[in-house]
């Protein structure tokens, strides 16, 4: 029953499975070069394991309070931080993901410090400061060798859309979904695409984009 108290032990234990699991799932999403990969969902476990951590700690010393009031609280609250930090580009891509992730985890910690809950506050700080600054290498070695991958290309008029996509096919890459990118071809008298492509074994990006570079009438090609 000690590990079900907020003890030293507890504290470890609870927030080394919040890493875990955490990592567990963004790891799943990461292979599939979702926006929110392994770090994200590392934070958010996290991040949430500390806030519960503080409000248990408040019921047990003090005797008062709700014990799963403040866990309420992060879930109609995560809305806020990402309206104000996520940002979708014109070509799709999603930015401020780890940010928003990072900010929210970071006030978890102050939450628990702000209590007087010092223990689980530095061992979460310290966890979060290792996951934004070590597992950054892990987390895009993954994402750049996932199975499907987000492309920009431009091509020439000298070469259609039916004739691209069957290069692409032959080069044992299915195409799952095409969308045209309508101001980049006004502007640039190109016909320019989103293409998601799906590998059916891992690749590394850098040479599947160049080798769609290397198909005549692609102009230009990039990773999104």
């Amino acid at each position: 029953m000690e590990i079900r108290e907020v003890t030293y032990l507890a504290i470890a234990v609870r927030i080394a499975v919040a890493v875990l699991l955490g990592g567990i799932i963004g790891f799943e999403r990461g292979m599939k070069n979702r926006p929110a990969g392994l770090r994200t969902y590392m934070l958010v476990c996290v991040g949430s394991c500390l806030i519960m951590l503080t409000n248990q700690y408040i019921f047990q010393v003090f005797k008062t309070g709700d014990p799963v009031r403040m866990g309420a609280q992060v879930v109609s609250g995560i809305g806020f931080l990402g309206a104000g930090t996520i940002v979708v580009t014109r070509r799709n891509q999603i930015k401020g993901l780890t940010t928003a992730a990072g900010l929210w985890a970071s006030a978890a910690v102050g939450l628990a410090v702000g209590v007087g809950l010092y223990e689980a506050a530095i061992l979460g700080g310290l966890v979060i400061f290792l996951v934004l600054s070590i597992i950054h290498r892990w987390d895009h070695q993954m994402r750049s060798h996932s199975k499907v991958v987000e492309t920009y290309v431009e091509l020439s008029k000298e070469i259609s859309l039916g004739d691209f996509m069957r290069k692409i096919r032959s080069m044992g890459l299915e195409i799952e979904n095409i969308r045209t990118e309508y101001e980049s071809s006004i502007q640039e008298e190109r016909h320019a695409y989103i293409v998601s492509l799906r590998s059916k074994v891992k690749r590394d990006h850098e040479e599947l984009f160049q080798s769609i570079g290397d198909i005549p009438g692609v102009v230009y090609v990039e990773g999104l």
